[in-house]
């Protein structure tokens, strides 16, 4: 019995940590240029009614009126701005999985897991090639106040 009872308690404070981690994923974000460091843009990551997660594009640093123009689809030659850059991403043990990223200067979309660092109070974004996120590369992304 006090072995079913403490299980119980660690479950809840495990699904509300999780929970919490979400909650800070949450909002604004601005993401860095690899190769200089400076500003890109602003990305919006918020839940959806369908209960996925999504990233838009709210604010550009630099060319507020480019175009995606490497970009296929649906996207082909429209303004990055406004433009969903992450999708379908679901929840799991506090952080963001299973969905894409697209990069809309060079038109790739990959896999995508995001994390929130407690220490530093940023996120990792992982842009993959495979589903496990072995080829592909982590951004930095800083909180927008």
């Amino acid at each position: 019995m006090k072995k079913t009872i403490l299980f119980l308690l660690f479950a809840v404070a495990f699904n509300l940590t999780s929970f919490g981690q979400i909650d800070k994923i949450l909002g604004k974000w601005k993401t860095i240029d690899d190769a200089d460091g400076s500003e890109k843009s602003i990305v919006h990551i918020f839940k959806a009614t369908n209960g996925k997660y999504y990233g838009k594009i709210e604010h550009l640093f630099k060319e507020p009126e480019k175009l995606c123009t490497e970009c296929t689809g649906t996207n082909k030659d429209k303004p990055i701005l406004s433009m969903l850059i992450l999708n379908n991403m679901v929840e799991k043990d506090g952080s963001l999985t299973g969905g894409t990223i697209l990069d809309p200067k060079n038109g790739k979309i990959y896999k995508c897991n995001i994390s929130y660092d407690e220490k530093s109070g940023k996120l990792n974004v992982r842009g993959s090639l495979d589903k496990s996120g072995w080829i592909g590369r982590t951004q930095t992304w800083v909180k927008n106040n």
